[in-house]
């Protein structure tokens, strides 16, 4: 994000968006979590009944969500494992994508199961499956505590030895290097309200779920603050591990920096396996500490979307724990099939592409609306306030009810308007409709919910 929108300049709309979005929404995810006490879609009944759906719609997207980073996941057990010994070889986009995914030539050719994607899908629904059944203290707390302070000693190994490498200051110059003619093009602005609310798990439903499980005199504003910042300056940070390996890698092949870069998937799965290879020494060492990274990182994540769908089944169908464990995660890994087949990568592509516009933002600007403008903005400000030593103020009511719904609101349109003109990454229509397909099931499904007459004590 931060290369392709301005380098260093990219942290000015990036802070901007975290001030004026992301921060604002923690705040009231953490506000209704904590004020009702209860999943997404009890806290959003017991603010308003008529808003219970929008809490379904958020946990039905994370669930969709979770099917397949559940194999994203998977892949990253594999490249863990593969790091020992730097198992990927020396062709490392042939290793992802014939070796790992085996991939066909398009969606509808799902041919086989991807062995080593299965199995590691498998081992993930396993670890989550061993995690959540122990409960939220036990459980999810006792892993956070410790996968949380790993994450953070590993980063800081990964930027040590990245900023020792020849060549990585050249890395690092294009990573911070700012484009201030980027401030203009409202596609940056745009990236950073989109990165803002994707790393923070807005509209996932798993802040309301995780808050609900604070004590009662938290300080929810201070909170907000400490995980959003904690969370950029994470990524920022992460920044100075990558682009200081590619920097490196540039210099040992004699190109520059913009050659060597690649997007999402390829970056961490194919160029820094590359790069990792080129290391002039502790290449294992290296390597099992990034992938170790990540999988840590992933699991974490995946562990939230679990949870906020099996405690929204709790509540909704007064369920046992154990039961609603076992159901998230057999219909779960059930969904998940399909990501490890060998049409797997273009059916994760477009629905991941769907579900994070028509899912999360839409969530996010149904939440601002009823929390904002129908139930109050001021009572969950007041609750939020209580504890807070830093108070939410006028300016958190503005941004609620004005500035994150019409900057998230745009973001759809942007969004809209591009699949219309052309088919996202040049898919068949019929593929397409498949992603649109998912989005609506799982808005009527959201709707349908509620009239489910299983009261909740």
């Amino acid at each position: 994000m931060a290369y392709e929108n301005g380098g260093g300049a990219f942290l000015i709309p990036y802070f901007v968006a975290l001030l004026t979005a992301g921060i604002p929404l923690m705040i009231l995810e953490f506000g209704l979590g904590s004020k009702f006490l209860g999943s997404a879609p009890l806290s959003l009944k017991r603010a308003k009944k008529s808003f219970e759906w929008i809490g379904w719609w958020g946990v039905i997207a994370s669930f969709i969500i979770t099917t397949y980073y559940s194999v994203i996941v998977g892949w990253s057990l594999v490249y863990l494992l593969k790091a020992f010994t730097l198992g990927w070889g020396a062709d490392t986009g042939a290793f992802f994508n014939n070796e790992l995914l085996h991939a066909s030539d398009s969606p509808w050719n799902l041919g086989n199961f991807s062995y080593p994607v299965l199995i590691g899908l498998l081992a993930t629904w396993l670890i989550i499956w061993v995690i959540e059944k122990k409960g939220v203290q036990a459980g999810i707390e006792r892993s956070s505590k410790i996968f949380i302070p790993l994450l953070w000693v590993l980063l800081i190994v990964l930027v040590l030895r990245a900023i020792t490498l020849e060549g990585s200051i050249n890395g690092i110059e294009w990573y911070l290097k700012p484009d201030f003619s980027k401030l203009t093009d409202i596609k940056v602005w745009q990236a950073a309200y989109g990165q803002a609310f994707y790393s923070l798990s807005l509209g996932m439903a798993i802040m309301i779920t995780y808050s609900s499980y604070l004590s009662k005199k938290s300080d929810i504003v201070n909170n907000a603050f400490i995980v959003s910042l904690a969370d950029g300056a994470f990524s920022f940070t992460m920044g100075f591990a990558i682009f200081g390996t590619l920097g490196y890698m540039a210099y040992a092949k004699g190109l520059g920096i913009e050659e060597v870069v690649a997007q999402s998937i390829g970056l961490a799965f194919v160029v820094l396996p590359e790069a990792l290879n080129m290391l002039p020494g502790l290449k294992a060492l290296t390597a099992v500490a990034f992938f170790l990274c990540i999988v840590i990182a992933a699991l974490s994540s995946l562990i939230s979307l679990v949870e906020a769908f099996a405690s929204s089944i709790m509540d909704k169908f007064e369920m046992k724990r154990g039961r609603a464990v076992d159901l998230t995660i057999g219909f779960g890994l059930l969904f998940s099939l399909i990501y490890a087949t060998r049409a797997g990568i273009y059916w994760l592509d477009i629905i991941d592409h769907f579900i994070n516009t028509y899912g999360l933002i839409i969530v996010g600007i149904l939440e601002t609306v009823a929390v904002g403008w129908i139930y109050g903005a001021d009572k969950i400000r007041e609750w939020a306030n209580t504890y807070s030593d830093i108070m939410a103020g006028v300016w958190w009511d503005v941004c609620i009810k004005v500035v994150t719904p019409v900057v998230l609101l745009y973001i759809v349109y942007i969004e809209t308007k591009s699949n219309l003109a052309a088919p996202y990454e040049g898919y068949d229509p019929a593929a397409i409709m498949v992603g649109v397909g998912v989005i609506v099931l799982g808005i009527f499904i959201s709707f349908l919910t509620p009239f489910i007459n299983k009261e909740v004590k």
